[in-house]
């Protein structure tokens, strides 16, 4: 198994216990994610003292206030590391209101030039306030306009509405810990819809505890449960599942 998104440097225990108990549980790749500068590096520092964890660079859309032409060229500099995997997340997130809209759509658009210029996978995170759909919107019409030929994928998916659009457009959707909650049906729903090669899972660590886990820090074990539940929903077996979110996973991140 392997947990697609992890946030390493602000979960605990350390990465030495959280790496092993990822392997005790039989997630044997971790992508862990960058939001900043400062985190970038970290992931980097994670993705070179252990043989399983790779790493993705970016500027979350929460930390997109000041993004400049200088923070691209540190992203693009970062990007040719041999463990970097992948450009995000980066997106729009217009449900909380920490950075200005049009930072966002700023860094955005420049993080997608630099997946393209890398020839990587970018991570996309969006979204919205109750009742509204402006900030997916957005982001697919971005991607469409400016993405042509990325591979992307929605990060902790939560666009059911867009899910067929999403296939359509060959986009992977990667399913986190919130879809196994009672009050998550349409994201069920919208699981069971993505092909087979198009299904990935994560953690979100330490965010979105699975059930039985939920409550507690995240970490990358626990992506196995949320595996469980994808492939009860669909009707699989659990190996099934897991070896489909591998093998998608592999073909993105070339691990």
């Amino acid at each position: 198994m392997v947990d697609t998104h992890a946030h390493l440097s602000i979960c605990k225990p350390g990465d030495d216990e959280l790496v092993a108990a990822a392997l005790e549980a039989g997630v044997r790749r971790i992508l862990t994610i960058g939001m900043s500068e400062e985190s970038n590096r970290e992931a980097i520092a994670a993705a070179e003292a252990h043989e399983g964890v790779f790493a993705s660079l970016g500027r979350h859309p929460n930390a997109a206030n000041r993004f400049d032409q200088a923070a691209a060229d540190d992203l693009a500099s970062l990007a040719a590391h041999p463990k970097v995997r992948a450009i995000g997340e980066t997106g729009l997130d217009f449900f909380r209101e920490i950075a200005d809209p049009e930072d966002q759509r700023r860094a955005f658009s420049a993080q997608i030039r630099v997946a393209v210029d890398a020839r990587l996978p970018i991570v996309i995170h969006v979204r919205d306030p109750e009742g509204s759909s402006d900030a997916v919107d957005e982001a697919f019409a971005t991607l469409d306009a400016e993405a042509a030929g990325a591979t992307v994928i929605l990060h902790c998916f939560s666009a059911p509405a867009r899910v067929h659009d999403a296939v359509e457009r060959g986009w992977y959707c990667s399913f986190a810990g919130n879809v196994t909650y009672p009050g998550a049906g349409a994201i069920r729903e919208a699981a069971m819809v993505v092909p087979d090669h198009l299904i990935l899972a994560e953690t979100d660590s330490p965010f979105l505890s699975p059930v039985p886990h939920r409550g507690k820090p995240n970490q990358p074990a626990n992506v196995v449960a949320t595996a469980a539940l994808l492939a009860t929903e669909r009707g699989v077996s659990a190996f099934e599942m897991e070896a489909s979110i591998e093998r998608n996973a592999s073909a993105v991140f070339g691990w």
